[in-house]
């Protein structure tokens, strides 16, 4: 169990630092080596990798439906951890309980990406989840900073919706 741990600190420390990579402007090196990542731990991997992994490595992507796959990658990473601790709240693991905060921007991304590829009904139905899925976030930074950008997200899809 012990070595379980340390591998688990190592893939996330590695995502980690492919993540600093794509917040200094570096996409195509943080692509790359989240791709590698990717290929060893891959759909079998722990679920918090995987949605992690697969979270930022959305943003890395040139093409809107690349970018689209990786999201749906994340929330069904994530769906996949949290749906089994619905069953048993009280016995919720500390991954579920990160992964759960991360739910209101992954279907925040999921809108943009549907917008991106103008598939506004699909946008909507991930704008609407986001806004559902806001009450687990803290009244923090962080929690409004999710908020904030689903906000601006809800004026963008109005902007579209009426051609502007």
């Amino acid at each position: 169990m012990e070595q379980r741990e340390v591998l688990g600190d190592a893939v996330m420390t590695r995502i980690g630092q492919a993540v600093m990579l794509l917040h200094a402007g570096d996409r195509e090196e943080a692509r790359n080596r989240l791709g590698v990542i990717w290929s060893e731990i891959g759909e079998r991997g722990a679920a918090l990798h995987r949605c992690t992994l697969a979270h930022y490595m959305a943003d890395t992507q040139d093409d809107p439906g690349d970018e689209l796959a990786w999201d749906l990658r994340a929330l069904t990473a994530a769906e996949g951890l949290t749906g089994a601790a619905d069953a048993d709240p009280v016995g919720e693991s500390g991954d579920a309980s990160a992964v759960r905060v991360l739910v209101p921007s992954l279907h925040l991304n999921l809108a943009a990406d549907y917008l991106k590829l103008q598939r506004f009904e699909a946008a909507r139905i991930h704008l609407d989840r986001a806004w559902d899925a806001v009450g687990v976030l803290e009244d923090d930074g962080y929690g409004g900073g999710i908020r904030a950008a689903i906000g601006r997200m809800e004026q963008r899809m109005r902007g579209s919706a009426t051609g502007e």
